[in-house]
């Protein structure tokens, strides 16, 4: 008898203090794994906002017809922009940006397929939308599926444009057949940059939530925790925090930086940080 609860303490024992270690604060690998994914996720759709906006400043200066801020649009000569016009009236429009079979453009990207743009008014006007979705659409070799639905929500109490972002659906899909999911709920605010001609002083505050499923199958949820710093001439976000949770385990936060215009994030959890590099590739793809 002796024996036995000698053996069911020593179980016990040994069954807590996995349970306290197993979360014990250490970035395993699935947690660097996962911060990559979401990095890697919001790079993608970041490269996608960046597409559909110069293509509505495209839009916009070909209805003035005069040397707006559309002319400075060169970063990326890549795609062929046909407008539709849906109806009799000005408005909606179709903005179709084809790719072709791959084209290296903005950043050495290759991008390849459609991306197609309904756009309900003018880029300025508050309420106008814009519905973006995507047709054999790749990016580095990645296909990405999803419908994302911009609006212009008017200025916010320091007078700057504010604009919804809304991602469903969204779905990466990589050469081998592995995917990754996300969907976001998110609200930029332009703090430099919106009417300029210059469309590479344009710069926005991103704030909202995420979720996804990893490449690896792991479910997870992303708040941003001080506001993700976008700017145009940048490659990746240059500010900001984002908390990654996933259920049973200690989150993880991506601080981006404190602006500079570079690759590098740190991933945090407990007291140890690690560095992990942006890119516009999935690990798994190689370099």
């Amino acid at each position: 008898m002796r024996t036995k609860i000698f053996l069911m303490i020593t179980a016990l024992t040994v069954l807590m203090l996995f349970s306290c270690n197993k979360d014990s604060g250490i970035i395993e690998q699935t947690s660097i794994d996962l911060a990559d994914d979401d990095a890697v996720s919001d790079a993608i759709f970041e490269d996608v906002f960046n597409s559909v906006d110069n293509a509505d400043i495209i839009l916009g200066g070909m209805m003035k017809g005069d040397d707006s801020k559309s002319q400075t649009v060169v970063g990326d000569t890549c795609p062929l922009i046909r407008v539709t016009h849906l109806s009799d009236g000005i408005w909606p429009k179709l903005i179709t940006l084809d790719f072709g079979t791959g084209c290296t453009g903005l950043f050495d990207n290759t991008r390849s397929g459609k991306i197609i743009i309904s756009v309900s008014g003018p880029r300025l006007e508050t309420g106008s939308k814009k519905t973006v979705t995507f047709e054999n659409y790749f990016f580095n070799g990645i296909k990405v599926e999803g419908t994302k639905v911009f609006e212009n929500m008017g200025l916010n109490n320091n007078q700057n444009p504010v604009m919804s972002i809304k991602l469903t659906g969204g779905k990466m899909t990589l050469p081998g057949g592995k995917s990754f999911e996300r969907s976001f709920a998110h609200q930029r605010e332009w703090v430099a940059g919106f009417q300029t001609r210059n469309i590479w002083d344009d710069e926005c505050l991103i704030t909202g939530t995420a979720t996804g499923i990893n490449v690896n199958g792991v479910a997870y949820k992303n708040t941003i925790m001080s506001s993700l710093k976008w700017t145009r001439a940048c490659k990746f976000i240059v500010s900001g925090v984002v908390k990654i949770e996933r259920e049973g385990v200690e989150p993880v936060e991506i601080n981006y930086g404190t602006g500079e215009c570079d690759a590098k994030a740190l991933v945090t959890r407990g007291g140890e940080t690690k560095e992990i590099l942006l890119q516009h590739k999935h690990r798994l793809m190689g370099n």
